[in-house]
């Protein structure tokens, strides 16, 4: 009996460890917790990025000086808590102080005002 009940309880906590690693790996790992992020012009629509491709104000896309291309992030206002996931496919930004540039559609998606050019960001690599 004991011994049944022992593997009983072992089997429960594999799950529950398997359950809350998942749950970690979801959340991605974190790259920066305070960075500024701005949004790219409309003037570089149909413009090529640097990884090749086309760029457009209208997908979820981002460019960063060092996360390698094809690389998904999470972007998270730190003022309203609203994010959004991105793929890297461009180098910059070349403002000083600037750590991604967002692509409009998903710099408005987070933004609560949307007249200012920059905001508040956390930044996490997802797997």
């Amino acid at each position: 009996m004991k011994s049944k009940l022992f593997l009983l309880l072992l089997i429960i906590g594999g799950a529950l460890t398997s359950c809350s690693s998942s749950k970690s790996s979801a959340s991605g790992k974190m790259y920066k917790k305070n960075a500024h992020a701005s949004y790219y012009a409309d003037k570089f629509n149909g413009k090529k990025t640097a990884s090749g491709e086309k760029f457009s104000n209208s997908k979820y896309t981002a460019a960063h000086r060092k996360i390698a291309f094809g690389t998904k992030v999470r972007v998270t206002n730190l003022a309203n808590k609203k994010s959004v996931v991105v793929e890297i496919n461009d180098r910059g930004p070349f403002s000083a102080g600037r750590e991604i540039d967002l692509t409009k559609k998903a710099f408005m998606e987070i933004a609560d005002n949307q007249n200012h050019g920059a905001l508040r960001v956390s930044i996490e690599i997802l797997k």
